[in-house]
């Protein structure tokens, strides 16, 4: 809530207009105790019904800004909508035009409409100062938009959906034939009003594998031929290195570095702390590995004994890096494991692999867990026993939830803590209907903050915000209530 002086509160005032855009003024108001927004609350003097009217009256101004921010954002998306429809005006206006001059063909070795696009393509970056290649891309998401995602479209243009999410749509769909278009609209649009960016790009991978005639096999077959590692400039004497690789194999790496760089992260022997963070870190284990083979390190101690003397595994060993082996978790749809449907199989944390990359990475799997999923629904039908049911619970939990599963959260499931909904104080058991994954951030905030969470039957958390509202946030993957497993 804005504040003004000190012992001074914001509450809602009136909505006036200036130049056509609406402007909300604040009033500030007397707050007749210090209590509250002076700092001392009720131990400070304040009836405890005033103090609970003055946090109602909070929450409900706290509200009615965010009531406002969403019709600002609707609007928003409104105007990028015209600004795609202008977009497309100016593609089809400049190829009509240079088809009334076909005489010109002959004077260079561009078709019409070639020079068309080139047209068009430098006027629209000169005008809004941007590169070349990025009005490129927005005049073909204009036309895809505008011609042949019209659902997606009509959203964007009553706010249903950001421009962001209109983005991510247009990108899966590009790589679609024109017939397959319908269907992934149809499937993918429910999606792109209820999930963050982020999420939805997953969910929209997941649907083109899909929904795209080809089999995955051929099109990764295909994709593996344009593997490429490059290097790109950026400033301060610095570059980006961007690998072109298959999936299971970017995930093998980045999993890799993520286990080393947590293993190095933390005190070291010597008491002294760690200055890099994990980001940096990874990035000097990347260097490491690729130019010395090994991660190469300060400290080596191999006698370091505890304050009772007794003898430490040290934390950090020369050339560590050796001998890891990296790990990477897939899910396979129950009949394409039998051979009799082709669904992508789901590879933790990135999206579908072909069926014959999944069988290379489990015939050298040294442990399996069995995960069999329904077709239609996506619901796992059953997780195979294991004497050992905390490991095997805490493998699915992970595979259910996929990530951090407060709002809008993408940090992955495998690195985040395993909280209990309700505390095992107050009567829970550690299951699974019990359990969520929550990032370290996200798990402090919950119990440092006033936000609360609820879950509910099939993995669905409701969490309700400081001012009341509620937001949902499903699991990435459902486990059916006859297979539930106790830790």
């Amino acid at each position: 809530m804005p504040f003004g002086r000190r012992g001074m509160s914001v509450v809602p005032g009136r909505i006036s207009c200036m130049n056509s855009i609406p402007v909300f003024e604040e009033t500030p108001v007397e707050v007749s105790s210090p209590g509250v927004f002076g700092g001392s609350g009720i131990a400070g003097g304040m009836p405890e019904p005033w103090a609970e009217h003055e946090a109602r009256r909070v929450g409900e101004y706290t509200d009615q800004l965010l009531t406002r921010l969403e019709e600002n954002r609707r609007q928003a998306a409104a105007i990028e909508a015209q600004q795609l429809t202008i977009l497309d005006a100016l593609r089809r206006h400049s190829e009509q035009s240079e088809a009334l001059h076909p005489d010109q063909a002959t004077t260079h070795r561009w078709s019409d409409s070639a020079v068309a696009r080139r047209t068009l393509v430098t006027e629209v970056a000169a005008s809004l100062r941007l590169p070349e290649r990025t009005a490129e891309r927005l005049i073909e998401e204009a036309r895809m938009l505008v011609h042949l995602l019209p659902g997606t479209f009509a959203a964007l243009q009553v706010g249903e959906i950001s421009r962001r999410h209109a983005t991510v749509l247009v990108d899966h769909a590009q790589s679609l034939p024109a017939e397959a278009l319908p269907a992934f609209e149809t499937a993918a649009l429910p999606y792109a009003r209820t999930l963050t960016p982020t999420k939805f790009d997953r969910k929209a991978r997941i649907l083109r594998e899909r929904t795209h005639p080809d089999s995955i096999h051929a099109r990764t077959v295909q994709a593996t031929e344009n593997r490429c590692v490059t290097l790109d400039p950026a400033f301060d004497a610095m570059a980006y290195l961007v690998a072109y690789l298959p999936a299971e194999q970017g995930m093998a790496i980045i999993n890799r570095l993520t286990d080393i760089a947590r293993t190095e992260h933390g005190p070291h022997g010597d008491g002294s702390e760690e200055p890099r963070t994990i980001t940096q870190l990874k990035a000097d284990i990347l260097v490491g590995l690729l130019t010395d083979g090994v991660v190469d390190h300060s400290y080596v101690d191999d006698t370091m004994v505890d304050e009772r003397g007794m003898l430490v595994t040290p934390r950090f060993r020369k050339g560590y890096g050796h001998g890891i082996t990296a790990k990477v978790m897939i899910t396979v749809p129950v009949l394409t494991l039998l051979g009799h449907e082709n669904e992508p199989v789901m590879l933790e944390g990135c999206g579908p692999i072909d069926v014959e990359t999944a069988k290379q990475l489990t015939a050298h799997a040294p442990s399996m867990i069995r995960l069999l999923t329904d077709p239609h629904t996506g619901i796992v039908l059953g997780v195979g026993k294991s004497r050992q049911i905390p490991k095997e619970l805490r493998r699915w939990l992970h595979v259910r939830d996929e990530t951090c599963r407060f709002v809008g959260c993408n940090q992955p499931a495998r690195v985040c803590d395993l909280d209990h909904t309700i505390d095992v104080q107050y009567g829970r058991l550690s299951e699974e209907s019990n359990l969520a994954a929550l990032c370290p951030k996200h798990h402090d905030g919950k119990h440092h903050t006033n936000w609360t969470m609820a879950q509910h039957p099939g993995g669905n958390i409701t969490w309700t915000s400081p001012s009341g509202r509620e937001y949902t946030t499903p699991p990435a993957m459902r486990l059916a209530a006859s297979s539930r497993v106790p830790l």
